[in-house]
């Protein structure tokens, strides 16, 4: 019987060697499961864009703004690739430097999701399992469906199990303080409503 682990590094080879079929994300890895995704909208991509604005005047020097890279946790199984995320530049470079395929999570230092109108479960339920268990101290829910944040944060262990004790709600409007850093929803923008048809 395989495990945990043997199991995870075989669902990476396969994502790894996978030819992606257009309109689809690179997949990640949670839950013993690749997680196949749509490519994300225009309109998600706008507000990660402008999150990652905000925060690249913020940031004192050693961290960047990212909004691509896989941050990997073997010991949990799980591959993620976050929509924004805070990370200090020198372990980007050296991550880079060794040929690394995936970023250390315990490094990050925020995280910022965007809900998608497809898989909205895997922002509210999958990474809410994940982020804590991985270590990441802040994590930002932004829904463009309803104009809704959720900042989450303090980790604390239930039952053996990492969750966030501290929890925020947030409208499209609303100044967001995380650690040393104000985000300004007013900024973003709501996902527009299908057309009707016929």
């Amino acid at each position: 019987m395989a495990t945990t682990d043997e199991v995870y590094r075989r669902l990476r080879e396969y994502r790894d060697e996978l030819t992606l079929p257009s309109g689809f994300a690179w997949p990640e890895i949670s839950a013993g499961q690749i997680l196949m995704m749509m490519s994300p909208s225009t309109a998600h991509d706008f507000n990660a864009i402008r999150l990652r604005r905000q925060l690249d005047v913020q940031l004192t020097a050693g961290l960047l703004a990212a909004t691509t890279g896989d941050v990997e946790d073997i010991g949990h199984g799980v591959l993620r690739r976050p929509d924004v995320f805070v990370y200090p530049e020198a372990e980007f470079e050296a991550a880079a430097e060794r040929g690394d395929a995936a970023l250390d999570p315990h490094a990050i230092l925020l995280a910022i999701e965007i809900v998608s109108p497809s898989n909205p479960e895997n922002d509210y339920e999958g990474k809410m399992r994940d982020y804590p268990a991985m270590g990441i101290p802040h994590y930002l829910i932004v829904d463009p469906r309803n104009g809704t944040c959720v900042h989450h944060w303090a980790i604390s262990v239930k039952n053996g199990v990492p969750t966030y004790e501290g929890t925020a709600p947030y409208v499209f409007g609303d100044k967001i303080t995380i650690a040393e850093w104000t985000l300004d929803t007013g900024e973003l923008r709501r996902y527009k409503k299908a057309a009707a048809s016929g």
